[in-house]
């Protein structure tokens, strides 16, 4: 990517969020905020979920990270999504997910790495 690697990722992570909020949409969640209002705490989140896809990163690894990374923030499993609570359905083994939730993983690192890779083409 020829645009500094900081606003490369920003931008993928940017993109991919989007993509992943109207995928949200589409199986009737709604609890996916825009990029520029989401909290810092799931920028950051979304900036190291691009991280792991450019390294190769399956979704099943993207999951496992994800998790680990929201268990060392003090969330739990919990069955409603609750930021203020810290509790979120999805911090199961990625077995475990629904159909819909490895599908929106799956779109994550494919929106990474083609956004990577029209970065790549349009740069010298």
């Amino acid at each position: 990517m020829a645009l500094p690697e900081d606003a490369a990722i920003d931008l993928c992570a940017q993109l991919a969020h989007e993509a992943n909020r109207l995928y949200c949409l589409s199986i009737g969640d709604e609890s996916q905020t825009i990029w520029r209002d989401a909290p810092e705490w799931q920028r950051e989140s979304a900036r190291r979920g691009v991280a792991l896809a450019l390294d190769g990163a399956t979704p099943e690894q993207q999951h496992d990270a994800w998790c680990a990374d929201k268990r060392a923030g003090g969330w739990t499993f919990g069955v409603v999504k609750d930021a203020a609570a810290k509790t979120h359905p999805c911090l199961v083994s990625y077995r475990e997910l629904p159909e819909a939730q490895q599908a929106k993983d799956q779109l994550f690192g494919d929106v990474v790495r083609a956004m990577a890779e029209a970065l790549d083409d349009g740069q010298p």
